[in-house]
């Protein structure tokens, strides 16, 4: 949240290549640091809270890249050039949680340098591959590297910043003032797109370990899969969505992601009669309040799993979450069915936000606008598991899900107010025809 605007501020007025080889620096330092996060004799917790906080610092640069990308193409291709973006980003997704898994034949104790102190086992070794990932980058950034910039109908600019652009003739063009309410109102519909998915992904583990019995180990591991397999669904829409934009365009392409995801979060909410297996493990003499009483009933009709002595891990709903004792079971199918969806929506909202972001904006330097996109994202993905995890405990999943299916309406809402208004820079002030857009 902190970095994004700052790296984006820093592009507006220098070259390109100096925030992003400084903030992927940044990284591969703390990275090194996580690795020999055991060598101090004390205080090891908050030097790994140093580490993991600058490895955050130092993704702020995501900023940077979609104001390049944006700047780099014209109205035309930059649907496309956010769509390839997003999906080399979602293949990262899919492939970080592979390696993970591969290191961990490592084991724990692993092989040990010495020399220089460094352990590599299956905690440390993805923290080094991340820096050498790293170090890759920045020769990447110094070998490979232009600095590239175009207007909306791809004409080339000479200038890079708004330094430079004062006395460029093209940059006279769009100096035009910005519409602030379709600035707003999409850094709002990105908050809402970010925060609904972070729900979704907070929300599947302790959600399936309720509703059908798993134990941790199982639903992280079968959630897992689903992730990866929604990671490559989100790849195959990044790349739909290129095709599509172009027909309809990426307002009406948002909408209907927007409507995916509510159709997806309604199929989740609990219908029927049956209920979910009680948790008996977790019952104490001060647990049974007097929702117990009220619940009297529904009770009797639970499906009761009685642990067996030797059970590692006690399964089902626990039963000081009093919604268990009334709430339906959510079936497996429907939670895939809604996966499936919400797997669709997700992409398909994410890339449209940010293309009409960036088309909204115009051919200006983009970097301080994008970093606070990325902030308000940032933003959500922390509050939105603050948001889920105390209204499912507390009041279980169809409260949970049903005021994520008003936030959506709410959303769709705003979409319908503001819809004229998300229009391309050069479509507002008569560049371009509208159907360009």
């Amino acid at each position: 949240m902190i970095a994004s605007p700052f790296f984006g501020a820093w592009s507006n007025y220098r070259p390109r290549r100096e925030p992003l080889i400084v903030s992927t620096s940044i990284s591969v330092v703390a990275n090194c640091l996580y690795a020999y996060v055991h060598l101090p004799a004390s205080h090891n917790k908050y030097y790994m809270v140093v580490a993991r906080a600058l490895v955050g610092f130092g993704a702020g640069n995501v900023a940077v890249v979609r104001s390049y990308v944006a700047g780099a193409t014209s109205l035309t291709e930059r649907t496309g050039a956010m769509a390839n973006t997003s999906a080399c980003q979602a293949v990262g997704f899919i492939l970080g949680p592979v390696f993970q898994t591969l290191f961990t034949f490592i084991g724990e104790k692993g092989v040990t340098w010495k020399i220089i102190k460094l352990q590599v086992n299956m905690y440390t070794a993805p923290v080094l591959f991340g820096a050498l990932l790293g170090i890759i980058n920045i020769v990447l950034i110094c070998a490979v590297f232009r600095e590239h910039r175009v207007d909306d109908t791809g004409r080339t600019h000479r200038s890079i910043n708004f330094e430079a652009e004062e006395n460029d003739e093209a940059g006279k063009d769009s100096q035009g003032s910005v519409d602030l309410v379709a600035v707003v109102s999409a850094n709002i519909l990105f908050f809402v797109i970010l925060f609904i998915f972070a729900v979704f992904e907070t929300i599947a583990t302790p959600m399936t370990m309720d509703m059908y019995s798993w134990t941790r180990k199982k639903a992280v591991f079968i959630n897992g899969l689903i992730l990866g397999a929604i990671g490559i669904e989100s790849v195959v829409a990044f790349l739909g969505v290129k095709i599509l934009s172009k027909k309809i365009g990426e307002r009406a392409v948002l909408y209907g992601g927007l409507l995916i995801i509510l159709i997806g979060f309604f199929i989740l909410l609990p219908w029927g009669n049956k209920l979910p297996n009680i948790q008996w493990e977790e019952i104490k003499n001060n647990s049974i309040t007097t929702a117990f009483s009220g619940s009297l009933t529904s009770f009797w009709r639970v499906q009761m799993q009685l642990p067996s002595n030797n059970s590692a891990e006690a399964t089902g709903c626990p039963i000081v979450q009093s919604w268990c004792l009334h709430t339906p079971v959510i079936h497996l199918g429907q939670y895939i069915t809604a996966d499936v969806l919400i797997g669709l929506g997700y992409p398909v909202c994410n890339v449209m936000s940010y293309t009409l972001y960036s088309k909204i904006l115009g051919p200006r330097p983009q970097g301080i606008y994008m970093g606070w996109l990325t902030a308000c994202g940032s933003g959500a993905r922390i509050l939105g598991p603050v948001f889920v995890s105390q209204l499912y405990t507390h009041l279980g999943p169809r409260w949970a899900f049903s005021l994520i299916c008003g936030i959506v309406v709410l959303s769709l809402l705003l979409l319908e107010v503001v819809y004229k208004r998300l229009v391309a820079f050069s479509v507002r002030y008569g560049g371009l025809q509208e159907q360009s857009c």
